[in-house]
């Protein structure tokens, strides 16, 4: 499998970013809460155009809208009439629709069929972490929030605070999001030579962390990592 999750991350189901004061949550009455979700043409044109130039710098060359219109007619239907509307833009690239739960399931019986899959919000939340379980584990997929003035890499998972300076974390997710920084700030040498020094060390399996079955700790970890950056 090689795939890209392009995540919308400013609208949607979260309710720090629905609103132009306040949040998108409310309890009118005690036992009765209601949440606000928004999508906006803006949003979702700004989404697709990055996932359709991503797919035109992959072989593959194919994009998944992936929504639930079926059910949230008017805010998917209006995710997915953008979507289309700048894929007429793009006709090298196959485009494809999938709903959801299709996708979650399809994912799991043959994640090579997708390429790049873009989403909004919280079902993009939920997909990456799906394809990151099934490569491996949460602390193997590279993670960039990208937008038109600035990026921030971190790692996929977030962080891991119950584990926090016991030189167990498995730092390959946060590697990874730096080779995508470097990559979006058209470092591609860099970041090809990071990626290929991972893919190395997760060949080897002297040179993986607790979590794939190895020994190494953070620290000796990255520094396999390093000592591999310097034969390539």
């Amino acid at each position: 499998m090689d795939l890209i999750v392009v995540r919308e991350n400013l609208e949607g189901f979260y309710a720090d970013r629905n609103m132009h004061m306040g949040p998108g949550e409310v309890m009118p009455v005690p036992g009765v809460a209601l949440a606000t979700r928004k999508i906006t043409e803006a949003g979702s044109r700004r989404i697709a155009e990055a996932a359709f130039e991503i797919a035109m710098q992959r072989p593959v060359r194919k994009v998944t809208a992936v929504h639930k219109a079926n059910v949230m007619r008017l805010t998917d239907g209006l995710f997915l009439d953008t979507v289309r509307d700048v894929a007429r833009l793009f006709p090298e690239v196959t485009y494809e629709e999938e709903l959801v739960d299709a996708t979650a399931a399809l994912l799991v019986r043959d994640a090579a069929r997708f390429d790049v899959i873009v989403t909004a919000n919280m079902f993009g939340d939920i997909l990456s972490d799906l394809a990151s379980e099934l490569a491996g584990g949460l602390g193997l997929a590279g993670s960039l929030n990208r937008g038109p003035e600035a990026a921030a890499a971190q790692a996929q998972h977030g962080s891991a605070p119950a584990i926090a300076g016991m030189d167990l974390a498995n730092p390959t997710s946060l590697i990874l999001s730096l080779a995508m920084l470097l990559r979006h700030l058209g470092e591609e040498v860099a970041a090809d030579r990071i990626t290929a020094a991972i893919a190395a060390c997760l060949a080897d399996p002297e040179a993986r962390t607790p979590d794939l079955g190895g020994t190494l700790g953070t620290q000796a970890y990255a520094a396999a990592v390093a000592q591999r950056l310097g034969d390539i």
